[in-house]
């Protein structure tokens, strides 16, 4: 019995969702399979509907309204700041790494010996500051700015070359 009805439903099935999901926009088999899941549930509860091709004929087009308000509701990816494998931005790891070297960086600054650790902190700093600025905080002349930033990069290169050759291994 179940499978003559599913077998005589087949053909109708097939044509009323083709006709309403090219008229609404749905995907043809998405209401068929929907359509499908809907009738096999009633079967299961033994609740077969009493006019079958009329009951198919009501089904494919609450499927497809009810596909129209889902639609309705999503929104695209661009909307919300562009495709999510978007490979421009960084990703979790890549970030995670990135905050990993400021950390160290930033560590090694703070070994600085002398007035280096001031100079290099607010070179490092977001706020951009300009040399006048730098010179103001840290009270001294403008013109020893550039070869005092020479030599405490000089040796926070040496501090870095340092460490980085202490990690590796050797032999």
């Amino acid at each position: 019995m179940t499978h003559d009805l599913l077998t005589t439903l087949r053909p109708l099935l097939a044509a009323e969702a083709s006709a309403e999901g090219h008229a609404s926009g749905a995907e043809p088999g998405d209401l068929e399979q929907a359509v499908w899941l809907r009738l096999l549930e009633r079967l299961d509860a033994d609740a077969p509907p009493a006019d079958p091709p009329d009951w198919l004929r009501r089904a494919v087009r609450s499927e497809a309204r009810r596909s129209r308000r889902t639609a309705r509701h999503e929104t695209p990816y661009a909307s919300h700041g562009g495709d999510p494998a978007d490979d421009r931005r960084p990703g979790p790891e890549q970030q995670a790494l990135t905050a990993a070297r400021h950390r160290a960086l930033h560590a090694a600054v703070r070994r600085l010996p002398g007035r280096c650790p001031g100079l290099m902190a607010a070179l490092l700093s977001p706020r951009d500051l300009t040399y006048r600025e730098i010179a103001g905080e840290l009270g001294i002349s403008q013109g020893s700015l550039g070869p005092e930033r020479s030599r405490c990069l000089a040796c926070l290169r040496r501090l870095l070359a340092a460490e980085v050759a202490g990690r590796e291994r050797r032999g």
